[in-house]
């Protein structure tokens, strides 16, 4: 199977995990924060607990985030893993 995804950072990383150290160790805990959230595990026994309005809040801020910080390209590339169509990205 060819994965398009990866969670390395967070086998890998040994510094600490702390808020409001430095914007390195802020931005390192963040990623793995990120990548725990993620894993299948915790996915299976959270996201049924959401609600609809947390749901939500999830969706804006990932798109918001997404779309402020990438062009449409690093977003289909980075994002997506995928070209992008013919029409632009909403």
């Amino acid at each position: 199977m060819n994965r398009l995804h990866k969670h390395d950072f967070v086998e890998t990383w040994t510094g600490p995990l702390a808020q409001g150290f430095d914007r390195e160790t802020d931005l390192a805990t963040l990623q793995v924060y990120l990548q725990k959230f993620s894993d299948d595990a915790l996915m299976e026994a959270l996201l049924p607990r959401l609600s609809d309005e947390e749901l939500a809040e999830f969706f804006k801020i990932i798109g918001q985030t997404l779309r402020r910080h990438l062009s449409d390209m690093e977003y289909h590339d980075l994002f997506v893993k995928e070209p992008p169509a013919e029409s632009s990205r909403n």
